[in-house]
């Protein structure tokens, strides 16, 4: 009985067309989210991600002061500075100086663009600014929604293809370039989906809470576990799960947005994870001592190694 009543439940929220593409877009921007957002956390580049939601909402802001469709200045934006991030900064990987830079100087264009914007728009587009900060997952047509789950689909992928030589360079650069990986490439490569990701993203839960979902389901899922594509799957779940429930509820409780629920939810997620990954690592420990898990002694090494030298 209860299997009959959860699907009664679920039945009412996909009668609505607009619901069910939120739900197709939210699944395949989600998915993408959770498995960039693994390797996001792993490197160290959740600070890249930040600086990439205002790089969205100056490149969207720019595209509607310019007049012409708001995902061109989103995703030509995102891509092109994510890149130019790896190539300044030091093996495919943007510094803190670069993305600080970025940061700030996209902050300022952002506001440059919003005044153009909002002084030449009417009142009824004016909105259209409020949309990428918050998102509009809830407004997307099925056109959209398709091309939104097409593209995480593809993000996804891309991801799966560079999971094993991205791992090493991300744990051990050094030696993975001793091994002939194209570490800069490669990192250059990641930020670049990492870029598609931001654009695609900002469209659902927008610029402003886009950090949220890249990063709370990954960090959760390295809470939880050590194992390299254990985390990488279950960041996926975590956030497509936050992605589900804060559709759910923002369905059910209709003055909850849809982009403050998902961050909500992957925070909750997160929260959660951070408590029972206490527990669950003291009791891996207790039952294999002195056994380091996977990431943990490819870093013992790494840090071995610049001792040494």
């Amino acid at each position: 009985m209860a299997p009959l009543a959860a699907l009664g439940s679920v039945a009412p929220i996909l009668s609505h067309p607009f619901m069910r593409n939120a739900f197709l877009a939210g699944t395949g921007v989600a998915a993408s989210c959770g498995l960039v957002g693994y390797f996001v956390v792993l490197r160290g580049q959740v600070f890249t991600g930040d600086a990439l939601s205002h790089v969205a909402f100056t490149g969207a802001l720019a595209a509607l002061a310019a007049g012409v469709d708001l995902r061109v200045g989103l995703f030509s934006a995102t891509v092109a500075v994510a890149v130019g991030m790896g190539v300044l900064g030091r093996s495919g990987r943007a510094d803190d100086v670069v993305i600080g830079s970025v940061f700030a100087w996209m902050l300022g264009l952002g506001v440059l663009f919003l005044s153009i914007y909002t002084a030449s728009s009417s009142g009824s587009n004016g909105t259209a600014g409020v949309s990428v900060l918050f998102g509009s997952i809830l407004g997307l047509s099925g056109g959209a929604a398709r091309t939104a789950a097409a593209i995480g689909a593809g993000v996804c992928a891309g991801i799966v293809l560079v999971a094993r030589p991205l791992l090493f360079a991300s744990v051990d650069e050094g030696i993975a370039a001793a091994a002939g990986v194209p570490v800069r490439a490669l990192g250059i490569g990641f930020l670049a989906l990492v870029g598609v990701t931001a654009a695609e993203t900002t469209q659902a839960v927008g610029a402003l809470l886009l950090l949220g979902l890249l990063a709370a389901p990954a960090a959760a899922a390295h809470r939880l576990t050590d194992h390299a594509y254990r985390g990488l799957a279950l960041s996926a779940v975590f956030a497509v799960a936050a992605m589900w429930a804060g559709l759910t509820l923002s369905y059910a409780v209709p003055a909850a947005p849809p982009s403050f629920a998902v961050v909500a939810a992957a925070t909750a997620i997160y929260a959660g994870a951070a408590a029972r990954g206490t527990v669950l690592r003291g009791l891996a420990r207790r039952d294999r001592p002195g056994a380091p898990s996977e990431l943990e002694a490819a870093r013992s090494r790494r840090a071995g190694e610049h001792e040494h030298a």
